[in-house]
């Protein structure tokens, strides 16, 4: 990638995340409910004043017009300062920093998983296509990308908790025993899916010319397997892995919450149930900050891991 393409690249993550913060501010704004109110009272039903709520609007500002209360925010967050959580009584770029580290732990063990079982699952299956195990293979991933995934972990926590007592059922920490069962229901969802991803481009592989010409010169098919077939295999397998990666790093909502893991999934619906409205729209914006610059890490690599895409300067 030459540093015209990445500047342009960077060029275009700067425009999504202003379009996104806009968009995000807007909706907020659009909510019904007073943002002041719920910054005094919370969830709780107990009267306000309308002088204390006028006085809390002019102090955020938000007595001004829209389009002025954008551009106050978008000055502050350009200086790292994303506005103060009237939920969790501290700074937001604070809190999401306190939640970072669950969710790259979850996503990292989760991907962890699926790895372990889909290239092996993968790879075998195309194989011994049309076998048993193929047929098992595909059984499962059909069921995997079938059944949701708040079920998945409903289920893993009554046998694993409830049933065969082996792992906690009330979650909260970040602990080797509470990262288990939800890294397991994400991973069971991806496995099905790269499996099945795995096992296409092998089979496509081993239908290509070099792969006849290997046979032909008497190569081993555990050498075409592993040194030929392989590498070109998984490499558009990178693409699928970082936009997987990328999601996983917004937070897992829905295992978040099933699991109570404090990631920031979990951080975004609660946000949105206190409508901490500022923590939102930090929430979002990170979120999509690190899907796009994880995209642009997994382009990166690709144009160094593949030798094709190289240009010729």
């Amino acid at each position: 990638m030459t540093k015209k393409q990445l500047l342009s690249r960077l060029g275009q993550i700067i425009l999504v995340l202003l379009g996104i913060s806009f968009i995000t501010f807007a909706l907020v704004m659009l909510a019904p409910g007073d943002v002041a109110r719920q910054m005094i009272a919370g969830n709780e039903d107990i009267i306000v004043s309308q002088a204390e709520i006028d006085a809390l609007r002019a102090e955020l500002g938000l007595d001004k017009p829209f389009f002025f209360q954008y551009l106050d925010w978008l000055g502050r967050a350009l200086q790292g300062n994303l506005g103060f959580s009237f939920m969790a009584k501290k700074p937001v770029v604070e809190e999401l920093f306190e939640r970072l580290p669950g969710t790259i732990l979850l996503s990292l063990a989760s991907i962890a998983m699926m790895l372990v079982v889909s290239i092996p699952a993968g790879i075998y299956s195309a194989v011994k296509r049309g076998g048993w195990f193929d047929y098992v293979v595909r059984s499962f991933t059909f069921l995997g990308v079938s059944m949701p995934g708040f079920w998945v972990g409903l289920m893993l926590l009554w046998i694993f908790g409830l049933q065969l007592d082996l792992l906690p059922i009330v979650g909260g920490t970040i602990g080797v025993d509470t990262i288990i069962l939800p890294a397991a229901t994400l991973a069971f969802a991806m496995s099905s899916k790269y499996t099945r991803q795995v096992r296409a481009a092998i089979l496509e592989e081993l239908h290509q010319d070099y792969v006849v010409g290997a046979r032909a010169r008497g190569m081993s098919e555990s050498h075409i397997l592993w040194k030929e077939v392989l590498p070109n295999a998984l490499l558009p397998l990178i693409t699928l892995l970082g936009l997987s990666l990328g999601s996983l790093l917004g937070g897992a909502a829905v295992i978040e919450i099933v699991f109570q893991w404090p990631g920031l999934g979990r951080l975004a619906i609660e946000a949105i149930t206190y409508r901490d409205f500022q923590l939102v729209q930090g929430v979002v914006v990170w979120i999509a900050l690190m899907y796009m610059v994880i995209n642009l890490i997994v382009d990166i690599s690709y144009n160094y891991l593949d030798p094709r895409l190289r240009k010729v300067r």
